[in-house]
């Protein structure tokens, strides 16, 4: 699967909405927000973009110790709910350093391997993070670290948005183009332009389903 019809990728959003209102998740979900070439109306959207607002998992409610030596991983009860792992232990995914990573295992249970969308998983929520990420993008002069900014929110603790999802199948949003939108956010005109062309570049070399998580 190469990209998305409009309908399709709205169809799809839906369905990993109602996957996490309906199964058991590695860590607690807040929200959910699409952003990037879904809001804007185009038509096929060519990546998917999916932000999931998580807690941080510091004391789980199934488990109180490390149960770890099960799955060869750590940070099970720990980082990702050990009653998930035992019922999903096909979606464990570990970081480089061997310990369960809340971002993979998200991307495992909610994503196809093949499926042209890109996960942005954090703690912090979307508008918060957006900030956060323009700041850093900005200190490590590494535009590929911006957050695109243009999101519409589709579910928060429980409770979908009926009317972000009719705005999204009717193309109703009306969103700047991305250089615009970070001149909204107090980059300048020269700066905004070359952080543009930098995130698109950047996704253009992404292929199939890929995951990106951070802490704030």
């Amino acid at each position: 699967m190469s990209e998305f019809s409009r309908e399709a990728a709205v169809d799809r959003l839906e369905t990993l909405v109602e996957t996490v209102e309906r199964e058991r998740t590695p860590v607690p979900v807040r929200e959910i927000w699409a952003f990037g070439d879904v809001a804007l109306g185009l038509d096929p959207v060519e990546r998917l973009d999916v932000y999931l607002t998580k807690d941080v998992l510091m004391r789980d409610d199934s488990q109180s110790t490390d149960v770890g030596e099960e799955y060869g991983i750590e940070g099970v009860g720990q980082s990702v709910r050990a009653d998930w792992a035992a019922e999903y232990p096909e979606y464990l995914w570990a970081n480089a350093n061997g310990h369960a990573a809340p971002e993979k295992c998200l991307a495992a249970q909610l994503l196809g391997e093949d499926e042209p969308i890109h996960l942005e998983v954090c703690n912090a929520g979307f508008e918060d993070n957006v900030t956060q990420r323009l700041r850093g993008a900005k200190l490590r002069e590494d535009y590929t670290r911006l957050l695109d900014p243009r999101g519409v929110c589709l579910w928060v603790d429980g409770t979908r948005s009926d009317e972000a999802f009719r705005k999204l199948r009717e193309s109703e949003l009306a969103l700047p183009t991305l250089s615009a939108a970070l001149e909204m956010l107090g980059m300048d005109e020269t700066e905004a332009s070359e952080a543009a062309r930098e995130v698109h570049a950047w996704r253009e070399q992404q292929e199939g389903a890929t995951v990106r998580g951070d802490v704030v």
